[in-house]
């Protein structure tokens, strides 16, 4: 069974020989044939809302009590919230909405509204979870009401409001940013928002009531709430309206980052040369794109016939990424945020439930350029311990050494003592040349700056 699946009880994810499946427990079979049934799932793949999957035979199935066992299409790289743009967040907070009412129109309804059944593929959110979806009387609250709202609604809000590394909380509350919390950090202003108030601030309000209130008796009888058709669609719209109406506009300086560089039109021409050459020269499938930015060698990475996932620490360079790649722009790039100097843990139950930034699978190649002296010299990582993460990640990499003379090397040593003797083209090689073979190395035109193309020994 796969980590991330033991929440369930309809079904779990399993492979067999390399293949993913998901098995459909007995539990869930009135719920598994009316999705079918009514069409549902035709019509969400037809519009690319949900992962595509066929069915395969019963005998794949990985334990008794199964009703069906599906293969579904994988998505390339799994990644999570916490690793998201505004955008990516809010688009997948949409796509929820969206999924929920389409539910409702055919008697059904999302069991649940976890961000992390949502998925990045081809420029646009996609639900992974084909159980997400049981049969439900017209008058049943939505029971995944609370858990939009701090899966998708709180992180956007206190982003939009307060930080964008707010969004980073996901990575410590794994189970959506608890609405207490979200309310005593937002500003008093967002009260007097409609949509705010209702989904956050009174929300939280009332799970503050309803966790002080004493236990019913034992013989008391249970009380049934209900909320009529029109009912559930206005909360629908009003959540849809909330979301839609919060704005985040990415502005920092490391998003404009590749206008400000030191590179002359010269140097910036024979870099692009440079890597373009190494990259037809590996002819790989995938490639990270660690330190990112907004995605320039990226698209080149791209355009050479690459799945790239482009990572980059700043949220606004990320966001700016993924505004300009997403939809059908450039399906074969994923802007991620990531921090290569601490990078996503493997988190939840058993520290397995999410994998880690290097449990995420193997690229063919890496690309990190203009990045070794911000690990070096910025975060006081040896080289050494740069060039053997770096081996971890990918058997091929283009690595840019920038030295000191260079100015941006100057401008992180500016405020600070030199300390880094090892820090040369010499200390590169030797440090590189430990885990790695260097192929190639080729100094770019009008810069001080050296690029290599190294193959793990």
């Amino acid at each position: 069974m796969d980590p991330a699946s033991f929440r369930d009880p309809s079904g779990f994810v399993f492979r067999r020989d390399g293949v993913l499946y998901r098995q459909v427990q007995a539990s869930a079979a009135a719920d598994w044939a009316a999705f079918n049934s009514t069409g549902l799932y035709e019509r969400l793949a037809g519009d690319r809302l949900i992962v595509d999957h066929v069915e395969v035979a019963l005998e794949l199935a990985a334990e008794p009590d199964s009703i069906a066992v599906i293969r579904p299409r994988m998505v390339d790289v799994i990644s999570y919230p916490y690793e998201w743009s505004f955008s990516q967040l809010k688009e997948a907070a949409l796509l929820t909405l969206e999924l929920q009412s389409r539910a409702l129109d055919i008697g059904m309804r999302l069991k649940d509204a976890s961000a992390y059944n949502i998925q990045m593929d081809a420029g646009r959110p996609i639900l992974i979870d084909s159980l997400s979806f049981e049969v439900a009387a017209d008058t049943e609250p939505w029971p995944a009401y609370r858990q939009f709202c701090e899966h998708f609604l709180a992180p956007l809000a206190l982003i939009a409001h307060r930080d964008a590394r707010c969004g980073l909380m996901l990575r410590e509350f794994i189970d959506g940013i608890p609405l207490d919390l979200a309310a005593r950090m937002l500003p008093g202003r967002t009260r007097l928002n409609l949509g705010m108030s209702a989904h956050i601030h009174l929300h939280a309000g009332a799970q503050r009531r309803a966790a002080n209130e004493p236990p019913p008796a034992a013989d008391a009888p249970r009380r049934e709430r209900r909320i009529s058709a029109t009912g559930q669609r206005a909360l629908l719209d009003s959540l849809r309206r909330t979301v839609e109406g919060l704005r985040w506009q990415p502005s920092s300086h490391w998003s404009e980052y590749a206008s400000t560089t030191s590179y002359s039109d010269a140097a910036t021409a024979s870099k692009g040369e440079i890597v373009r050459e190494m990259l037809v020269a590996v002819g790989g499938r995938t490639a990270w794109d660690v330190g990112a930015n907004t995605g320039v060698y990226s698209a080149m990475a791209a355009d050479a016939g690459y799945r790239v996932v482009a990572w980059d620490q700043d949220a606004a360079s990320v966001e700016a990424h993924w505004r300009r790649v997403r939809g059908d722009a450039n399906p074969a790039i994923l802007p991620l945020i990531c921090d290569l100097a601490n990078p996503s843990p493997a988190i939840g139950w058993g520290l397995q439930e999410r994998a880690s930034f290097l449990e995420r699978g193997e690229p063919d190649l890496i690309l990190a350029l203009a990045l070794v002296h911000h690990l070096a010299i910025g975060n006081n990582v040896p080289l050494p311990g740069v060039a053997r993460l770096f081996a971890r990640m990918a058997p091929r990499a283009i690595v840019e050494f920038v030295p000191k003379e260079d100015p941006m090397t100057r401008r992180l040593l500016a405020a600070r003592r030199d300390i880094f003797e090892s820090y040369t083209i010499g200390g590169f090689r030797e440090a590189f040349g430990v885990p790695y073979r260097i192929l190639r190395e080729t100094s770019v035109a009008d810069s001080p700056r050296t690029l290599f193309l190294l193959e793990r020994c």
